[in-house]
């Protein structure tokens, strides 16, 4: 049952709290990717990653329509870079080049919220090991070394991958905001997922334990 003021009115619990520092353009390296800040040499990587004859589908729920050319690619990084409420990382498997990005945005150092937005994993990047490394290394980073309360995934509502990766990597699903914005000249819905501080001692167990090594066979599966 919820504390009772002086007024016979419910209030939330107390919090012992201060405002946080604001995420940087750091580099969060893990065993299977290293989450890196964004930067325009990344260009030629994630053109060829993200842009292929095949790729159109990866930009459906995207505000911008896949770079034409590497320069177009250098041009969005850019505009990225210059956003002052984005920090943006690129994606970059161990032993490899960059197959995707990633970014914070509308931080609220004050309460301790952030999300991570515009999440655009490579063909070659999803549904492996170093795709939930990449989130769960932005997770971590929020959680343990800044101290954030509240971590959040949004999406649009008929972007089913995305829901279920919300889920998968325990997100716990908040509501549907309709008619939320206007993406490419469509209605979007938005689906809003979070987790708190005081879930993710248990969700980050989760992800170690399906992180370890010892969880994959001799063919990664």
């Amino acid at each position: 049952m919820p504390e009772v003021n002086e007024y016979g009115q419910p209030v939330g619990d107390l919090v012992a709290w201060s405002p946080r520092r604001r995420p940087e353009p750091v580099t969060l390296p893990g065993a299977y990717v290293v989450v890196e800040p964004l930067a325009v040499a990344h260009a030629p990587a994630l053109h060829a990653a993200l842009c292929g004859p095949g790729d159109r589908p990866l930009w459906t729920y995207r505000p911008t329509e896949p770079p034409r050319d590497v320069g177009e690619m250098a041009a969005l990084i850019e505009v990225h870079l210059a956003a002052a409420d984005l920090v943006t990382f690129a994606l970059v498997p161990r032993g490899e080049r960059a197959e995707g990005i990633a970014s914070y945005m509308r931080i609220d150092p004050a309460t301790g919220q952030v999300e991570i937005a515009g999440v655009l994993f490579s063909r070659r990047l999803q549904r492996t090991r170093a795709a939930t490394e990449a989130i769960h290394l932005t997770m971590r980073y929020a959680f343990d070394d800044l101290g954030y309360r509240r971590f959040e995934w949004k999406c649009d509502s008929l972007n089913e991958p995305s829901r279920r990766a919300a889920r998968r990597l325990g997100f716990r699903y908040e509501g549907r905001f309709r008619q939320h914005m206007v993406t490419k000249s469509r209605n979007r819905d938005t689906d809003w997922f979070s987790v708190t501080d005081g879930e993710w001692r248990q969700v980050r167990a989760a992800h170690e334990a399906w992180l370890d090594p010892d969880n994959f066979d001799a063919t990664g599966r």
